[in-house]
This record gives structure tokens, sequence and C-alpha cells, in this order.
């Protein structure tokens, strides 16, 4: 079996995470999915994430829940295959409900740019030159 990762991130609403990460071309898992959690493909096979209730999740910690939208411990970096991916994702998470914290950063090698979803968990997309 190959390695996974596999993230678990709190949500609000699981009904609207759910439409505003199909709005970027996610899919869920329904088979391990329920009304306090649902799975979601990011990259079939290798990349997935367990979206879960604020309740759920808090029922898994030992510790306060951070509030994304005031502070952050992580930030969820994907690669992409083109500078145009990058640009799509960020136009699709905008028109869902999402914001950019910074404008893009083109390196010339190497091009980035940031979302927050609507939880305020902060995702980076960047694509690098293969000949970097």
């Amino acid at each position: 079996m190959n390695k996974q990762i596999i993230l678990n991130l709190p949500v609000k609403d699981l009904d609207k995470s759910k439409a505003f990460f199909s709005a970027l071309g996610f899919t869920f898992n329904s088979r391990f999915s329920g009304e306090n959690a649902a799975f979601m493909n990011i990259v079939d096979g290798t990349i997935q994430a367990m979206l879960t209730t604020e309740p759920f999740f808090k029922s898994l910690i030992d510790k306060p829940l951070a509030n994304a939208k005031e502070a952050n411990e992580v930030v969820i970096c994907l690669s992409c295959e083109s500078r145009s991916e990058v640009d799509d994702l960020i136009a699709k998470a905008i028109a869902a409900g999402g914001r950019t914290p910074h404008p893009p950063e083109d390196h010339g090698f190497m091009y980035d740019q940031g979302f927050e979803d609507i939880d305020g968990h902060l995702w980076n997309l960047v694509w690098t030159a293969p000949e970097a």
C-alpha cells in the first residue's frame, strides 16, 4: 500500500465546505463520509482531507480548537502542473467564497498564489518549472 496524506480539517458548516471544495473540482467519497465528516479526494489515492464538523473534531483532540480565521498553525501547499492551473484554482476559490491573502508571486522558476477557504484554512498553490 502506498503512503497517503490525510488532512483533518475542522469546518463550521459541512455542507457549505463541501460545496466550496466541489467548486474547486475536488470530489468526495461517500463511503467514508457521514453527518459529521466528509472524505475529500484532493489527489486520488495520495492526498485526501477529512472535513469534520467542529464538535466532532473537538472530540478527537485534548486542546482548544484554534480559530483559523484568527490564527494559523499550518499552510497546506499543493503543487500544480502549470501557472494556469494555479490561476484557475484561485479563481474558483474566490468565486466559491474564498479570499486571497496576498497577490501572486512570480519568481520566474516558481509561481505561487494562496487562498483562504471559507473556514480560514490557508492553502498555497505552487508551480515550479521542470528545470528548477
